[in-house]
């Protein structure tokens, strides 16, 4: 017995997720929305649904006003919230809680003292945590700012006290960089969480990100439940995360999971927490602050121990004693999660953008996946909200397993409509130093210095990419030939067998050579034939091909009646174009079209509002 109706002040995956333990638990839903989110997956999915706001979050899914009046219409006895309204919604719940509504979360006292980065590193301290050398007040300004990066020592981290996933963050390396550091970060916490306190504290170099899972209840009882390795990361932002880490052993394990339980002890906490550490390559571990929520990455602490964290939350809320000890909490097996955005890889790991998913398909078929979404074909990811797609959690036995079955995942994941940052996921999981776990929060950087630029095929995928790309422009050249049912006129059967094909890809041209043997295709490119064999299904939006005994799932994305064809093999997306040798040589006298000068233009790499601009008519740049 816990409770009648819960109400989720949240939306997207997170919300989902919420709503599937509730059905599971017999719990009736209560879900809030903006506008235009009326047709979300989570409005759907919940018992009831109620409408708080415009699209702008401090209008509706931060409007406490709004949100409070939900809960008294609908009589919800509990409320699962978003993080960022947590501290600002801490007086409205006390009011509430006399009228017995629970909260799904810590108490008030452990929220506020965790989300202020400077009480909680003092907290940390006095619990005996280690923490990062840095000044522990809040800085005035920008020339304090300065004095106190020099007494620590560059490089420092500036931060916003009450922020969180990576906002309001600058790493400086000098003067300049701090005092330039200290007004944006100022300026970006203060529009992210109404909050422009900032702390300085020592940047150490080339680290781990390491976070431990703890769970307590409200009679003292407090678990730890393994760690979690969130070392990808773009703009201080998590990419890929699994379970356990390759870099632990079991001594620093136990010595990083009995300091999260006395933090979290220290505080009263009272729910499922995560507290983050940085790890250096000695296996140093310092507190790097706690988050009083459920984080994104909770599933494959799921997959490895078997909990159900959002059921324990809502149990440990309704005042239930934890039902495990710290000995029986296993680590079976190994978890991979990545988080597929709606963005542009392509520009700095990642720039937001928009559109409707026109089609959409997730890898559910391929055996031990979980997919964590809040979208469906035919959603919006707008300017409004995280441009995050879904979580795709993938778990094996051992590591390799999962990351095997997370490449082939990624291969059958078919989304259209908006950019996104498959490719890129795609090939962090298969680069030899993500396998071998040679990893650290400056992997992206490091790998690839000049930006991402997509796979770089070998001598011999690209012959496999060629080879399989004429033999789908031949197959589906036959199937133009083909009727359906009885024509009124006889149509002579083709006997063509063979075809001279060019093919374009990047900066070269290539001859190749198709001959059809039954339902399969010889090729032969750079005077080496393969065999390519497929069931030639081209109304599917995955082609599942056998290159050579080599199987790979590709996708096509587009094509036209030019020839020119794009296509999705190893998570990249290449351009190529078809023809046929006559066409081919031909081609060269048509009139190319002059791309567009854009050299008077400013154009913004992204979708967002302009919140400053620094020049005026005038001023010599």
């Amino acid at each position: 017995q816990t409770f009648e109706k819960l109400l989720i002040a949240n939306r997207g995956e997170i919300a989902c997720r919420v709503i599937k333990t509730c059905k599971k638990m017999g719990i009736k839903t209560v879900a809030i929305h903006s506008d235009v989110d009326a047709n979300a997956v989570h409005v759907k999915m919940a018992d009831e649904a109620v409408c708080v706001g415009p699209a702008p979050t401090s209008k509706s899914y931060l409007n406490m006003d709004a949100i409070m009046e939900v809960i008294r219409k609908t009589r919800a006895q509990a409320v699962s919230l978003n993080v960022s309204i947590c501290c600002s919604f801490l007086s409205s719940l006390s009011l509430q809680a006399s009228e017995g509504v629970t909260f799904i979360g810590p108490d008030t006292h452990a929220i506020q003292a965790m989300g202020d980065k400077i009480e909680s590193k003092l907290l940390a301290k006095n619990a005996k945590v280690n923490t990062i050398p840095g000044f522990d007040g809040v800085v005035k300004d920008a020339d304090e700012a300065v004095r106190i990066a020099r007494e620590i020592g560059y490089p420092v981290m500036i931060k916003a006290s009450a922020g969180g996933g990576g906002k309001g963050m600058r790493i400086a390396w000098d003067d300049e960089e701090t005092r330039e550091g200290f007004r944006f970060s100022s300026q970006e916490a203060a529009s992210s969480f109404g909050d422009d306190r900032l702390l300085i504290e020592k940047f150490i170099d080339n680290p781990r990100h390491i976070e431990i899972q703890v769970l307590a209840d409200k009679h003292g009882n407090a678990l730890w439940l393994n760690e979690r390795e969130c070392s990808i990361q773009r703009r201080n932002q998590k990419v890929v995360e699994e379970a356990p880490s390759t870099f632990l052993d079991p001594e620093t394990r136990k010595a990083m999971g009995e300091q999260a339980v006395a933090l979290a002890k220290a505080v009263k906490y009272s729910s499922a927490g995560t507290v983050e550490f940085l790890v250096d390559s000695s296996k140093n571990f310092y507190f790097l602050e706690m988050n009083t929520r459920l984080q994104v990455e909770h599933p494959v602490t799921e997959c490895i121990t078997g909990l159900d964290l959002v059921q324990e939350m809502i149990r440990v809320a309704k005042g239930y004693p934890l039902r495990h000890k710290q000995a029986d909490i296993p680590i079976n097996g190994w978890a991979v999660e990545c988080r597929v955005y709606a963005e542009d890889p392509y520009k700095s790991f990642g720039l937001p953008s928009i559109g409707k998913l026109s089609q959409y398909q997730e890898p559910l078929h391929v055996p031990n996946v979980r997919v964590d979404s809040g979208i469906q074909q035919g959603s919006d990811i707008s300017i409004y909200y995280d441009p995050m797609i879904s979580k795709l959690i993938t778990y094996g036995s051992n590591r390799a397993e999962a990351l095997k079955r997370m490449e082939e995942a990624l291969d059958n994941y078919v989304i259209r409509g908006v950019a996104h940052n498959i490719s890129l996921l795609r090939e962090v999981i298969v680069h030899p130093r993500f396998v071998q776990g040679d990893i650290s929060t400056k992997f992206l950087p490091e790998v690839y210095p000049d930006g991402f630029k997509g796979h770089k095929l070998t001598d011999l995928e690209r012959r496999q990419l060629l080879a399989t790309a004429a033999s789908l422009y031949v197959a589906e050249q036959l199937r133009s030939q083909r009727f359906l049912g009885t024509p009124r006129i006889p149509i002579a059967k083709s006997k063509r067998s063979s075809w001279e094909l060019s093919v374009h890809l990047g900066d070269g041209i290539y001859p190749v050579a198709v001959s059809k043997h039954g339902s399969s295709f010889s090729v032969e490119v750079d005077g080496m034939k393969l065999n390519v064999t497929s069931e030639w299904n081209l109304a599917s939006p995955l082609l599942s091909v056998t290159i050579d005994g080599t199987q790979r799932t590709i996708q096509r994305i587009s094509r036209n009646a030019s020839g020119e064809t794009s296509i999705q093999f190893l998570g990249t997306v290449y351009k190529l174009q078809i023809l046929t040798k006559v066409a081919a040589e031909l081609s060269k006298y048509m009139p190319e079209k002059a791309a567009e000068d854009t050299s008077s233009i400013l154009r913004s790499p992204m979708p967002g509002t302009v919140v400053a601009v620094s020049v005026k008519p005038g001023d010599m740049v």
